[in-house]
């Protein structure tokens, strides 16, 4: 009985260690599946990795401190460990809503049901097109690799966030290097289009400047988003690689 205790009470823990991802973070909160479901999900990935893990029990340096403060020191973990995707989604939005300013996009918003919060429609294109070579690509089976191998750097109930917020900084200003990669060309069209019309401006001033321009960045901007979508499928690989790799640096995980 007791290595049955220790068994469900790793599963909790581990559980807590992953929950912030797939209930938190992009790309898991892009498909509409209930929290419920996902938290469900959670404890079964971590009961699998439990049993398959040797030695994933819950006794570590914190575990005279009790399940609690153990506990705690897990969804640190796991929130810290899920801080590389949302930060690398961050960025493709960030740089989608500099593209929606620059067309006039800026006057229209999507509402996110998840979140409740409002999203560029440029920047939603990008994420859910990041969200799907996450999921075609090796991305679900790499994450499942660093919680494994956190598991083994990191015992259950002693988990800590690195103090350290250099790899994070690094990881934040790389991913929107990266993601700005993808919206360059779009965003030097739009400014292109912008001096085309300030000059017609200057020979023809009675035309309506910011209905034409509205029409025909309208019309450039539906052009090259998916001409940019569809050549930048490295640039959504390399975005994620580098969200997966910082992630075991965000948390000290070797």
């Amino acid at each position: 009985m007791g290595a049955l205790a220790d068994q469900a009470i790793a599963t909790l823990l581990l559980t807590l260690r992953m929950v912030p991802t797939l209930a938190f973070a992009p790309p898991f909160t892009l498909v509409r599946v209930p929290a419920g479901v996902r938290v469900l999900l959670s404890i079964a990935l971590a009961g699998w990795l439990v049993a398959g893990a040797a030695g994933a029990t819950w006794r570590s340096d914190a575990a005279h401190d009790g399940v609690i403060v153990a506990a705690a020191g897990e969804l640190l973990l796991g929130i810290g460990l899920a801080l590389s995707l949302q930060f690398a989604f961050a960025a493709l939005l960030t740089v989608g809503r500099a593209l929606d300013i620059q067309a006039g996009f800026g006057l229209a918003a999507l509402v996110d049901p998840t979140t409740r919060s409002q999203l560029p429609l440029a920047g939603t294109v990008f994420a859910y097109a990041a969200g799907a070579v996450f999921f075609l690509g090796d991305g679900p089976v790499r994450l499942l690799a660093i919680w494994a191998a956190s598991v083994q750097a990191v015992p259950l109930g002693g988990g800590m966030v690195a103090g350290d917020i250099g790899p994070a900084l690094a990881h934040l200003s790389g991913g929107f290097v990266i993601a700005c990669a993808l919206g360059g060309a779009i965003m030097l069209a739009l400014f292109m289009v912008d001096l085309a019309i300030a000059f017609m401006s200057r020979t023809l001033p009675q035309m309506n400047v910011l209905l034409l321009g509205f029409q025909v960045k309208t019309l450039v901007m539906l052009a090259l988003l998916p001409a940019a979508i569809a050549a930048g499928g490295t640039v959504f690989v390399r975005l994620l690689d580098a969200a997966l790799l910082a992630a075991p640096d965000l948390v000290a995980v070797r």
